[in-house]
């Protein structure tokens, strides 16, 4: 096969790429370059949102093309419409953001979805990656793959969410553990989405796919339990009920990655029907190799992971953990 990989120098895109290698796939990554791609790749530069800046893919034929794009849609149908004619299929990594919200526990690929247009300029998550989706579809048709992520977390991470609370379980002692130990999460570790984004795609797949674990493949118990095993670390979990948490004006999601309270906000993330996407493959490892993977990775960088400039910067501050603590 040969892919041509949007991106491809950082986090689901690198992870696409090296399970491309790993297959002995042709993959020829188009990027800015500010980032090195992986070993083994061919290079193209450009910048999608410049004018010219498809100029490098002007010509060239591939079997597939993979794309993360998460701004404006136009990027994407400027990709699209251009490598319509010389690609066998296109494979956007979506977001399960473009389901409306409120969503209920359940909710499979037929739920109502954001409004969003292939011809807009960037104007929210949701509403970008439903633009990118209908851009896919305007020109590959069912040749076009919609892979819908939700939580994604791994190596190579530039989110900050797993690094944070590996690195926070590191430094021991009590910690925050937010909520109760049986919160059913709901993610899928970038390692799976790749594999199972190139699988599906080779075998000619279309249409959209929530590609997430099954609901309680982990829970906030075995997430946090996990962190500290891979770390080594002695900490103690101080498990504390969402509304004093709540009270405490502590942000969900932010100050404490990963968790969300229960409530409707937690059945719109947590709670997607993955029936489709298991039928078609999909494979889940085990939580513990997830988060021993990533601290691994993150050791190797010296515990600083890269970070997104477009993201907020995750976690709680030790002096705002330690007095909700009483410590």
């Amino acid at each position: 096969m040969k892919l041509l990989m949007l991106g491809g120098t950082e986090f689901v895109g690198r992870a696409i790429t090296e399970d491309a290698l790993a297959r002995g796939w042709e993959v020829t990554v188009f990027h800015r370059g500010h980032h090195a791609p992986p070993p083994g790749t061919s290079a193209l530069h450009g910048d999608r949102t410049a004018p010219g800046g498809l100029d490098a893919l002007a010509t060239g034929e591939w079997d597939l093309v993979v794309d993360t794009w998460s701004g404006a849609p136009t990027a994407v149908r400027d990709s699209a419409r251009l490598l319509r004619g010389r690609v066998g299929g296109y494979a956007y990594i979506s977001s399960r953001s473009v389901y409306a919200y409120p969503a209920p526990a359940g909710l499979a690929e037929d739920g109502p979805i954001v409004e969003g247009s292939p011809d807009a300029g960037s104007v929210a998550y949701a509403e970008d990656k439903r633009g990118g989706e209908l851009a896919a579809l305007d020109a590959f048709g069912d040749r076009a793959l919609l892979v819908r992520a939700g939580l994604i977390i791994g190596p190579y991470e530039n989110v900050g969410r797993l690094p944070w609370w590996l690195n926070r379980l590191a430094r021991g002692g009590p910690f925050l553990a937010p909520g109760r130990p049986g919160l059913p999460l709901q993610y899928v570790d970038v390692r799976d989405l790749a594999r199972w984004t190139l699988d599906a795609a080779a075998a000619g797949r279309g249409g959209a796919y929530n590609l997430v674990s099954p609901p309680g493949h982990a829970t906030m118990g075995s997430f946090l339990d996990a962190c500290a095993a891979a770390t080594g670390a002695v900490a103690e979990a101080r498990w504390t009920d969402a509304s004093v948490i709540e009270a405490a004006g502590i942000e969900p999601w932010t100050e404490l990655p990963v968790w969300l309270p229960e409530g409707e906000l937690h059945d719109y993330m947590f709670g997607a029907d993955v029936t489709k996407a298991l039928e078609a493959g999909l494979v889940c490892r085990p939580v513990e190799e997830t988060v021993a993977d990533t601290w691994a990775w993150l050791r190797s960088l010296g515990g600083v992971a890269p970070h997104r400039p477009d993201r907020p910067q995750k976690g709680i501050s030790a002096e705002r953990e330690a007095e909700l603590l009483g410590l």
